[in-house]
């Protein structure tokens, strides 16, 4: 064993550790549980390759009652983590997304985007890019819950903290390029937004380590505490998102609430035509929905999203 084999090099406890001899010791998020059919909810789940060869892949969930004959929206869904922690195949996840395909009655694709430090910035974003345009390739026509159940005419992207972030430079993407994708909307939950200049209420403390974590999961060259990809407001696409509804949750005690409603002031003063709603809950801490989905708030929560879906 190296003489420096146990000393630390980061620590973002709760979510993983690295060390100086170059071990990565994930903290959450690593465990397994197979797609199958949740009693609870009565949902369907199955995983599927998206490129094999880089190691994108997705798990899609059916609502126990969907019938062909009716076509249903599609969610195509970012899990949180710091971009560096969590799958769709934690049972956090696996959880929340079989209660929210189940409230809301729609087809979704949770995304299997590989993971930082091994993975820096920007891979979460291609992989999810490429994720999204395989949903309207022919090439997903072959995956019969795709061909058969989805109305391509009301896709949603949706996550939660770095989620939510991918969820929103994908729509930037999508409203900038010459694409035959074509939004409805998408909701952020408690997204993971930060800036140079802390603002509302913003611990400096809290922001090191928020700011720390961003800088550590993307390489020198990437831009940084003020690029686009971490500040909305940096970015000059942000008018052209592209679609016209978009939902915000944040929660009273999550130290990122503050940039959730910044985002709103954000598109808002954009010239972005559009709707934004934020919706803030008390005495809740950050993606406290994910964490639980079957408590009051995170059903209250769920409910609005599906709402959200099906106008």
């Amino acid at each position: 064993m190296a003489e420096n084999s146990d000393e630390i090099l980061y620590d973002f406890t709760p979510m993983l550790k690295t060390y100086k001899d170059g071990r990565i010791e994930r903290l959450t998020g690593h465990e397994f549980v197979p797609a199958s059919l949740d009693p609870a909810t009565g949902v369907k789940s199955k995983d599927v390759q998206i490129s094999p060869g880089i190691g994108v892949a997705a798990r899609i969930y059916l609502p126990g009652d969907a019938n062909p004959a009716t076509k249903l929206p599609l969610v195509v869904y970012f899990h949180g983590g710091g971009f560096v922690v969590e799958s769709p195949f934690s049972p956090l996840y696996h959880k929340h997304l079989n209660h929210l395909v189940a409230e809301s009655n729609a087809v979704a694709v949770s995304v299997d985007y590989r993971l930082a430090p091994e993975h820096p910035l920007p891979t979460a974003y291609e992989d999810s890019w490429l994720t999204l345009k395989w949903i309207f390739s022919g090439e997903a026509q072959n995956e019969e819950w795709i061909r058969d159940y989805v109305d391509l005419g009301r896709v949603y992207l949706g996550g939660d903290s770095a989620g939510g972030n991918i969820a929103h430079h994908l729509a930037i993407r999508v409203g900038s390029e010459q694409t035959y994708i074509k939004l409805r909307g998408i909701f952020l939950n408690c997204p993971f937004f930060g800036g140079s200049d802390p603002i509302g209420g913003e611990m400096a403390l809290v922001k090191t380590i928020v700011d720390n974590l961003w800088v550590f999961v993307h390489p020198k060259e990437f831009p940084g505490h003020d690029g686009p990809w971490i500040n909305p407001a940096k970015d000059p696409r942000v008018s052209g998102l592209g679609c016209r509804r978009v939902l915000v949750y944040v929660a009273e005690k999550d130290y990122l609430k503050d940039r959730g409603w910044y985002y709103k002031e954000t598109l808002e003063k954009s010239g972005w035509f559009g709707e934004i709603e934020v919706v803030e809950v008390e005495g809740e801490e950050h993606v406290f929905s994910v964490f639980s989905p079957d408590g009051e708030n995170g059903l209250a929560m769920i409910k609005k999203v599906a709402s959200f879906i099906n106008h």
